[in-house]
């Protein structure tokens, strides 16, 4: 019996929100998805040629915090650095982040908490193209690029992988730091998990995912600290258009909702409901 209701449970918590929209709705999202990386190939190809541009905006940006007393990514990493565990964690968290945890975290909103899943792919649309903006008129470079800082590049020198050369350049812009969308894409997994987190644990695991992910950003000296806190600003700019004016566009569809429009037996889809 005992065993029936932890199944029940298991269930409920992990049941879909509401009529998923079927394979067109999901080969869209797919597309949309597709053409925003597109998008971001093509700056990259756009801010190659601003290398010295963007290690003097990377100067700039040391003498910055060192104005402001907040320049300790390098006391950091120092501090990390004796620990192999650590570091190949930060790097696996770095490399993987963007991308498997991103992708996970959205195909379960998508599939699980449909309702919500639309808000939320807005808001990381509008952040990633409020950075390709900031990326294209302000290129900096990341401190891994500061040897004389005393930076070390962990990926590269502890995981052995190059990220500026090979098939894995063609995935990374080398001249994005500012904002650091590591930090951005984190908090809008982070606060929607946490909003939506049925259990502590989730709660606290979502909670605590963007603080993790910064320690990974400065260990691995891929941002600064101002990177992150542009990342942060991006994101609450993000969910500010996401509700403010998207929402508005389109209520029913876009609009953020803590909760399925109708149970899943009595809401019947209609073609009003395509949601794009």
């Amino acid at each position: 019996m005992r065993a029936r209701l932890q199944s029940a449970a298991v269930r409920h918590r992990f049941a879909v929100s509401q009529p998923l929209p079927g394979w067109r709705d999901a080969l869209t999202q797919v597309m949309l998805w597709a053409l925003a990386d597109l998008l971001y190939e093509g700056v990259r190809g756009l801010v190659l040629g601003h290398q010295s541009a963007a290690l003097a905006n990377a100067r700039s940006l040391v003498s910055l915090e060192r104005s402001l007393g907040v320049f300790y990514e390098q006391a950091v990493q120092r501090l990390v650095l004796p620990s192999h565990v650590a570091i190949d964690l930060a790097n696996w968290l770095y490399a993987n982040a963007q991308f498997t945890v991103n992708v996970a975290f959205l195909a379960f909103l998508y599939v699980y908490r449909n309702h919500v899943f639309y808000f939320v792919r807005n808001m990381f649309f509008v952040s990633m193209g409020i950075a390709l903006l900031v990326h294209l008129s302000v290129p900096v470079a990341p401190p891994r690029m500061l040897p004389q800082y005393g930076f070390v590049d962990t990926i590269q020198q502890v995981a052995h992988v190059n990220q500026d050369s090979g098939a894995i350049s063609l995935f990374v812009n080398p001249y994005a730091a500012m904002p650091s969308m590591h930090m951005c894409f984190a908090l809008l997994v982070g606060v929607t998990g946490g909003l939506l987190g049925r259990s502590a644990w989730v709660r606290v695991v979502c909670s605590l995912y963007p603080l993790i992910v910064l320690a990974a950003i400065v260990v691995t000296a891929n941002h600064f600290f101002l990177d992150a806190l542009a990342g942060a600003i991006t994101a609450v700019g993000a969910a500010l258009v996401a509700h403010l004016l998207m929402s508005r566009i389109r209520p029913r569809q876009w609009a953020w909702s803590p909760a399925p429009e109708a149970p899943l037996a009595s809401r019947r889809r209609t073609p009003a409901d395509a949601r794009l």
